[in-house]
């Protein structure tokens, strides 16, 4: 059933409220896509976690419904094809379609490129990129009849900027970007916006190991302008933004939170 939510929310709602939106938050078992699966949820929005470990999906669920925060879990392989298809079905089927897709879901090879192999690099891609083309194009394909959709991609200031001894990653990310706005010139006439968050460095379980060590502290203090990581809470309030009515406007845009990194020199 075709919903008309193309037409501008009433004069009294919040303008950043996701009142009865349908939100899919891809890796969203910790870190980043946990905190803007709770800040959705807390703006009103029905929230389905996923990722591939069901035992760490119920943990992190539990972990919401703790907060006083309502989550649903959906497990499945973002980079395989053919359950991305099967858990869209079963969106539709119980929730009724999908409003917001949030794909977040990414893995990382620090290595120097003579030590990667094609098919280590191929791998990096398919999870990093090819992952978001399938949950994209199901989303779309729901959001469509709505007139109304949010698709936000999690890239990483590693996209527009260069390192050595990561140049899977930054190839993924980067395409990740261009991928966005290439989604939110095709799609924004039918009333979807496609936008990225390019986050810098954040304390997640994933940078544990890293954020104590002596040379990244200096480099933290020495690059980053507010001089420390940013917490995985700092990323929700971007993609609350981007999601809601308040982003309407906002379509193709790549949105930096890096606490000023790539504003320094």
């Amino acid at each position: 059933m075709k919903r008309s939510d193309s037409k501008p929310r009433s004069a009294t709602q919040h303008p950043f409220a996701l009142d009865g939106r349908i939100a899919l938050i891809t890796g969203a078992t910790q870190g980043l896509g946990l905190e803007i699966a709770a800040a959705m949820a807390e703006a009103g929005a029905r929230v389905v976690l996923n990722g591939r470990d069901r035992k760490r999906l119920a943990t992190a669920v539990g972990e919401l419904r703790r907060r006083g925060i309502e989550a649903q879990a959906l497990a499945f392989d973002v980079a395989d094809s053919k359950g991305v298809a099967t858990a869209f079905r079963r969106l539709e089927r119980e929730f009724g379609g999908l409003d917001i897709l949030v794909s977040n879901v990414g893995i990382r090879d620090r290595r120097p490129l003579t030590e990667i192999a094609a098919k280590e690099f191929e791998h990096m891609l398919d999870v990093n990129l090819t992952a978001s083309f399938h949950l994209a194009k199901a989303a779309i394909a729901l959001m469509v009849p709505r007139g109304w959709g949010r698709i936000i991609m999690l890239t990483s200031i590693a996209g527009p900027l260069g390192r050595a001894n990561d140049s899977a990653y930054i190839a993924a990310k980067g395409g990740l970007a261009g991928f966005a706005r290439a989604l939110a010139c095709e799609f924004g006439a039918q009333g979807i916006t496609t936008n990225a968050i390019a986050p810098g460095y954040f304390a997640t379980e994933t940078n544990e190991l890293m954020v104590g060590q002596p040379a990244v502290k200096e480099f933290v203090l020495r690059r980053i302008p507010l001089r420390r990581w940013g917490r995985p809470g700092e990323i929700a309030g971007a993609a609350v933004f981007l999601a809601s009515d308040a982003a309407s406007y906002v379509n193709g845009h790549i949105l930096t939170v890096d606490g000023g990194l790539s504003a320094s020199f």
